[in-house]
């Protein structure tokens, strides 16, 4: 069954955009798949529609990306008021608990909101994120956000994906690379291609301070939250040292390294399905009610 378009207002008024995967049942176990920086709910065209069979599936977008508002304040484009959004979106769509699948930015919203409201959070999986970001990736991450210059075509939109993503996506056909550029850009009323982002989010990652948060107080909470982490082999964001500490300091972690594959995993991959779908299985008919 396609997806719902369900727009709701965020706590300060921003109109918001998601789309419901319905599921075979009203009842069904609920998941939740939150995007990265600079991206959008598109990242989920494959995973959503898989995992719906079973679960009801909600796939927003966050506040600046997407269908959804831009920001007049840019330094709203934080963590905790991405959480605040959380809230209007679970009440309107009467969900009380949730499996998240979060990548990258999704999967560090998804460690707070356990942390915070742990009756909100049944499982989570770590798409290529973890309590340590690499500085190596943190780098790459501050020097391109919102910072590319503007494409104009999807030509020209297939040919910066590749520009900023060959390394950690190789092996990708052309027919694959416009379907991710269409997940990234999208035309406007003028019909001009742009980046689907508000370009100052990159401007608030780069005046945050070089050294990041340490969480690992933060990862240590979530003792009692089962966690699968996902690892692209070739990523610059997670680390093997930061993956093997992570797993050190919470022993039930379930972690999957997946190959050819940097930062992050597409979620479309072979070992990434099976991973997820055994992870979230293993909850069993109350894990996400």
């Amino acid at each position: 069954m396609p997806p719902c378009e369900y727009w709701f207002e965020s706590h300060d008024g921003l109109r918001l955009f998601g789309r419901v995967y319905p599921g075979p049942t009203p009842a069904a176990p609920v998941v939740l798949c939150l995007h990265g920086l600079m991206r959008n709910s598109r990242d989920f065209e494959d995973l959503a529609p898989h995992l719906s069979s079973r679960y009801r599936v909600i796939v927003p977008d966050v506040r600046g990306r997407g269908f959804s508002a831009r920001d007049p304040k840019p330094e709203n484009y934080q963590v905790p008021v991405y959480i605040k959004d959380l809230e209007p979106l679970f009440n309107g769509l009467g969900v009380e608990r949730a499996a998240i699948v979060g990548t990258s930015m999704g999967g560090l919203i998804a460690m707070v909101l356990a942390a915070l409201q742990p009756a909100r959070v049944a499982r989570i999986v770590l798409n290529d994120v973890g309590p340590e970001i690499d500085p190596v990736g943190l780098e790459r991450i501050r020097g391109y956000a919102g910072k590319g210059p503007a494409v104009q075509t999807w030509a020209g939109a297939v040919a910066q994906m590749q520009s900023m993503f060959a390394s950690a996506w190789p092996g990708i056909d052309p027919g694959r690379w416009e379907a991710l550029a269409r997940r990234s850009y999208r035309a406007s009323t003028a019909g001009v291609v742009e980046a689907d982002a508000d370009p100052r989010i990159g401007d608030v990652i780069r005046s945050a301070p070089p050294t990041a948060t340490d969480l690992w107080p933060l990862w240590r909470s979530l003792a009692k939250v089962p966690v699968l982490a996902l690892r692209g082999a070739l990523s610059d964001v997670l680390s093997v040292t930061t993956l093997e500490r992570m797993q050190r300091e919470k022993p039930d972690l379930q972690a999957v390294t997946i190959p050819g594959r940097g930062h992050a995993p597409l979620l479309d991959e072979a070992e990434s399905l099976a991973a997820i779908d055994a992870f979230l299985a293993a909850g069993g008919p109350t894990a996400a009610p």
